[in-house]
């Protein structure tokens, strides 16, 4: 902390300037997690809540993290973000000087709330803004903390490659410490232009990235993956030549949702069957929040039969705007013996932790751990995924 005798007054909207970063990790404890305390911070090493006594840098990334974790607007988290990268780049004296004479808005990307935090935390080594936003969205606790304790890693993970908020390495990071032993990098594929879908030219260079990456994590492991668009007529947007070479392959519907049912049908279980499909993702294409959007229409029984036939698992989309399947559907798949990966479809670090959501929903439904696929060790997973 630095010394300063400076007071400060914090906001709670942190909308400045916006830029293209990547936040700070930190961790739910699975062990707490299967004591029934979901909340608790895990202070490994390189996923630390911030002390008492906290840095700048350290309280603004923390705070990007947690407004990640409660889904606010993204802008909101660059902005903090943003900021915590400068202050960092700033020497100590720099930092005093500009605390002391008030003219830290004279740089480019701190505006008057992250000033406003900056001084705060430099003078007092803490801000009541970070202690309520702890509280305010600290994951409550459910049913599935048992089953969460017991899962081994996610199998859909994006970065900034495609529509992700962070770098493959802080996703990573991020994950081992919430108590992951691996991660599946899912970027999008060619065909979703909008989500800036990999290339075949750049899903080889991604691939040479993780390779690199997982020399450093060890044992740590990021897997090589892909969500795959399926497209009309039930084909993957993918090379097989490629696909072959990828550890997980999540398939999904993205567009014409509306499709007609049998059609939709005939498109999903193509997908399903098609022998480098290993979990098919958020199956019903819906959203449960704001607006929303109704599920796809496709005959259930035929689908799940063909993803217990041909060993798809049936992924339990964590996201709290898709919690897809619906449970009606999701207890269904249960009763026809499908497989299930519960999965965040995370997008930044702070969305590792929605998990949760994901094991609440299987345990309302009666799926049990030995049908989870990512309750596995990696070893079990990849000589599933290379059946």
């Amino acid at each position: 902390m630095l010394q300063l005798a400076l007071g400060g007054n914090v906001g709670v909207d942190g909308g400045e300037q916006a830029a293209a970063s990547a936040g700070a990790p930190t961790a739910l404890n699975r062990h707490d997690l299967a004591l029934g305390r979901r909340t608790k911070p895990n202070r490994s090493a390189g996923g630390e809540v911030p002390s008492p006594h906290m840095e700048p840098a350290e309280a603004l990334a923390r705070i990007a993290y947690l407004l990640d974790r409660a889904r606010e607007k993204p802008y909101r988290v660059r902005a903090y973000l943003r900021a915590a990268e400068i202050v960092k780049a700033l020497a100590p004296d720099e930092l005093v000087a500009r605390v002391a004479a008030g003219t830290l808005e004279e740089l480019d990307g701190i505006g008057p709330k992250t000033a406003a935090i900056i001084t705060e935390v430099a003078t007092t080594g803490s801000t009541p803004y970070l202690d309520k936003l702890e509280e305010k969205t600290a994951l409550t606790v459910g049913r599935g903390n048992k089953l969460i304790a017991q899962l081994k890693g996610d199998l859909h993970v994006h970065s900034l490659w495609s529509d992700g908020g962070a770098e493959i390495d802080v996703m990573a990071r991020a994950a081992r410490d919430l108590g992951h032993e691996y991660i599946a990098l899912t970027d999008h594929s060619p065909r979703l232009t909008i989500a800036n879908g990999l290339s075949r030219e750049r899903l080889l260079q991604q691939l040479d990235i993780v390779a690199a990456l997982n020399e450093d994590l060890a044992p740590f492991r990021t897997l090589t993956g892909i969500e795959v668009d399926i497209l009309e007529d039930g084909r993957l947007d993918q090379d097989d030549d490629i696909l072959e070479r990828l550890d997980v392959v999540v398939a999904s519907v993205h567009s014409k949702l509306r499709m007609e049912k049998q059609q939709m049908t005939r498109r999903m279980i193509t997908a399903i069957a098609n022998p480098h499909t290993d979990v098919l993702g958020h199956c019903t294409g819906r959203y449960v929040v704001g607006r929303g959007r109704p599920q796809s229409e496709f005959d259930a029984e035929v689908v799940f039969a063909a993803c217990e036939r041909f060993d798809t698992a049936v992924e339990i989309n964590s996201r709290p705007e898709r919690l897809d399947p619906p449970n009606d559907l999701l207890a269904l798949a249960v009763e026809m013996g499908c497989r299930f990966a519960i999965n965040t479809d995370a997008h930044a670090p702070g969305q590792l932790e929605w998990q949760a959501y994901g094991a609440d929903k299987a345990v309302e439904t009666g799926v049990t751990i030995d049908r989870v696929v990512n309750s596995w060790s990696t070893d079990e997973l990849l000589e599933w995924t290379r059946r």
